[in-house]
């Protein structure tokens, strides 16, 4: 009888002896499988960030990712110019916004400037009102803006 109840304890001492080795490996590799899930959810959120792709064409899942690969590849951003905008000359057919801007600067205040270009932002006007300022192509006196001949 001893043999006996020595033997199954012996046998039960080495099963749980199995299964505590088989769940520390299955805790390790939880923890690595835990590491990697972290990294790969940081990396989808760097990726949704610097993503050229607008948030609702973003797949969810790869074979969403298969279905909207060709809307995904088209990206954002301003289309590029059309040959047909540019004379033979190879410049603009239309002045530019800055160049415009610099052409009104005859004595002229930022509101009289903003009214001038209507089919233009006015944050868009005042940048490039800015932008002359800072290169010395306007002046500002008595809150009027002035261009600066390019011979003096």
């Amino acid at each position: 009888m001893l043999s006996t109840s020595s033997t199954i304890l012996d046998q039960i001492s080495a099963e749980k002896t199995r299964v505590s080795e088989r769940l520390a490996r299955l805790n390790t590799e939880r923890a690595t499988v835990a590491t990697r899930l972290t990294d790969l959810e940081t990396a989808e959120r760097v990726l949704t960030r610097v993503s050229k792709t607008p948030p609702s064409r973003r797949p969810t899942s790869a074979a969403a990712a298969e279905t909207k690969a060709p809307a995904a590849s088209r990206g954002r951003g301003r289309p590029p110019r059309a040959a047909a905008t540019k004379s033979a000359a190879g410049k603009p057919s239309a002045p530019s916004l800055g160049e415009r801007v610099l052409a009104l600067a005859t004595g002229r205040t930022r509101q009289e400037l903003y009214q001038a270009c209507p089919n233009d932002r006015p944050n868009h006007v005042g940048i490039a009102v800015q932008r002359h300022l800072r290169a010395g192509r306007i002046q500002e006196r008595d809150g009027k803006l002035y261009a600066i001949s390019p011979a003096t």
